[in-house]
């Protein structure tokens, strides 16, 4: 089973005493691109680390078509991806060895070609044979984002991706999650470099203390969207 429509409903973390989201209410819909703007400790990537699936909600829900978070299963999983501050690599496996492991978690059939896609995605594939452990910042960045599209995620989740990039590499990101939203993927951004993302974002969400501060459609412009970031 897999879903398209993801929203989460009165959703709320708690760590002991410390409260990270206070009932947060989002809709994410498909070929869409949502901006999670907000300070430091607003629960910008604890809201990620639910929606991944990795950290389980106080209270609240969080809803993958019909299935709550309760019952999500590896189907729901598997149409999930993830690229957050870690890269989830392996230093000493080379670049297509760490995407060859991922694909057989996923059950992918044909491998070798579909590594072969997604190195070529990311700008990759002349370092297919290069170890982990000798690549840059920025390479680690692409090959992490090559790792979240190796399956052909409906729900792919980012945590300040423009991290380590130059500006060749922040273009060719941009032209990658524009097709994937164009091909119906749900797109949901952290970044504090909200600016280049402007023509491609659809709605804005601002995150004050655990609670949605302010919500807003697209399209903008830039300076709009740093505006936002800084209010």
């Amino acid at each position: 089973m897999t879903f398209a429509l993801v929203q989460t409903v009165g959703l709320t973390k708690r760590f002991d005493r410390t409260v990270a989201l206070r009932g947060v209410d989002l809709t994410l819909r498909p070929g869409t691109c949502t901006l999670l703007l907000g300070h430091n400790g607003a629960g910008k990537s604890t809201l990620l680390g639910i929606l991944a699936t990795r950290l389980r909600p106080t209270r609240g829900d969080v809803l993958y078509g019909t299935t709550p978070w309760e019952r999500v299963d590896a189907a729901v999983r598997g149409a999930i991806g993830l690229v957050p501050h870690a890269a989830l690599l392996y230093g000493d496996l080379t670049a297509a060895e760490n995407l060859n492991f991922y694909a057989k978690l996923h059950g992918l059939l044909e491998p070798a070609k579909r590594i072969r896609e997604v190195l070529g995605e990311v700008g990759m594939l002349a370092e297919a044979d290069r170890q982990v452990r000798t690549c840059s910042r920025g390479m680690l960045q692409r090959l992490s984002l090559a790792r979240a599209l190796l399956h052909g995620p409906k729900l792919l989740l980012l945590d300040e991706p423009f991290t380590g990039l130059d500006q060749e590499s922040g273009e060719r990101l941009l032209a990658t999650l524009a097709d994937y939203r164009g091909r119906g993927c749900i797109l949901l951004v952290i970044t504090h470099r909200p600016g280049p993302l402007a023509t491609l974002c659809d709605q804005a969400v601002l995150l004050r203390a655990g609670r949605v501060g302010h919500e807003t459609a697209g399209p903008f412009q830039p300076a709009e969207l740093e505006r936002l970031l800084l209010s």
